[in-house]
């Protein structure tokens, strides 16, 4: 069964913040800050961890969808 376009946006949109939200707390927590002031390597990596924490969230977000579909068909 195919998901809504309403479903695929909130759930990719839930999954990307989170995990954004999830990089940003995890680099804060180990020192890196993605909001400081230039580009120097402790905001980069900031950065770095907060997209990597997007985008694992989006894929979550997918997989979520998938078995999700599985589940319906059975």
């Amino acid at each position: 069964m195919k998901d809504s376009a309403l479903l695929i946006g909130i759930s990719d949109a839930v999954g990307f913040v989170a995990g954004a939200q999830l990089g940003l707390w995890l680099g804060q927590s180990m020192g890196f800050d993605a909001f400081a002031g230039g580009f120097g390597n402790n905001a980069l990596v900031g950065m770095v961890l907060l997209g990597l924490g997007g985008g694992l969230g989006l894929q979550l977000a997918s997989r979520w969808r998938s078995w999700r579909a599985a589940r319906k068909s059975e």
